[in-house]
């Protein structure tokens, strides 16, 4: 069996979907371990800045402004690839996580489990 990947590039980045108030979501996830550390949204700015910079930078749906993950908390994601899904409307960005992802210190903001 053939494993297809398809990488995002700047040329891709024209056939995305993003919704009607401009946003993608992107899931990050620890580029070794696979594990998913959280889950955020993206609009064309932030899109290209984290593909500029190499670090993630999201929109903040809450504040209204831009943020680079790691600025405030020095726990940068270092982005080693960024993919995107097969309808086109959601990214995958693949990083190296320095301290924890989610904003309580976790590694992870997926930390919590429903119970049965």
């Amino acid at each position: 069996m053939i494993k297809e990947e398809i990488i995002l590039t700047t040329q891709s980045v024209k056939k995305l979907k993003f919704n009607k108030e401009g946003l993608i979501p992107a899931i990050v996830q620890d580029y070794k371990t696979k594990n998913v550390l959280m889950l955020a949204y993206m609009n064309l700015v932030s899109l290209k800045k984290t593909i500029k910079d190499g670090k993630t930078c999201f929109w903040s749906r809450s504040r209204k402004e831009y943020w680079t993950k790691g600025m405030t908390s020095g726990h940068f994601q270092f982005v080693k690839n960024i993919y995107y899904d097969c309808d086109l409307d959601t990214l995958l960005i693949a990083v190296r996580q320095v301290g924890g992802a989610c904003h309580t210190g976790k590694k992870t903001c997926f930390y919590r489990k429903l119970k049965k």
